[in-house]
């Protein structure tokens, strides 16, 4: 009756050690397999492009949380802006509220363009929401161009000043060749609303 017993106990053992070594097998090997699925190398965070060819960012300050807004034209198209977010030649990425409904607190958007298509753009910034009395936002433009998918470059910066309710300026027009290359002397700020272009 005791060598039964002993072999009962040692018939569970066995069977405890065995599943719990397959367990632990089955857990190594799932880990191993998803290792290349969520492994990120430096060289890939390299490698990361943004989309479009023409890149209009418009970035303020994080403590200002006021809702401004970026309209872009490009050539023979429409304005896009928070109202109309896309069309042949560009796309609005976020609108962003200024801290209504952000994941992060940031205050930026930005448009990009599929192609380049040659002549004028135009990037406006606009005050959309109500600021306080002798409130100041300084909105700052970047433009950048990729004329192949791994050479992206800026090629336009400036800052606007924005401070009452409804306020457009226009930040910069300029032209691009079809490679992308800046014409010289089409640079300018002189104003054309982007918002009334839409009515």
């Amino acid at each position: 009756m005791d060598d039964l017993d002993d072999f009962e106990e040692e018939t569970v053992g066995t069977v405890f050690r065995d599943v719990i070594l397959l367990a632990l097998i089955g857990f190594v090997a799932m880990v191993i397999m998803l290792l290349p699925h969520i492994k990120r190398t430096t060289e890939d965070a390299q490698d990361h492009k943004a989309p479009g060819n023409v890149i209009i960012e418009m970035h303020w300050p994080t403590e200002l949380a006021y809702d401004v807004d970026l309209w872009v034209k490009g050539p023979d198209s429409l304005p896009v802006g928070f109202w109309n977010q896309g069309n042949e030649v560009f796309n609005l990425l976020r609108d962003d509220l200024g801290g209504e409904g952000d994941a992060t607190n940031q205050n930026y958007e930005v448009s990009y363009s599929r192609g380049i298509p040659p002549g004028e753009y135009i990037a406006n910034v606009h005050m959309y929401g109500p600021l306080p009395p002798n409130t100041t936002v300084p909105v700052t433009i970047v433009v950048s161009v990729r004329q192949k998918f791994d050479n992206t470059r800026q090629i336009l910066q400036t800052m606007v000043n924005l401070n009452h309710h409804h306020q457009e300026e226009t930040a910069f027009r300029f032209r691009l060749t079809r490679d992308g290359d800046l014409v010289d002397g089409s640079v300018s700020t002189l104003r054309r609303p982007l918002i009334t272009g839409l009515k």
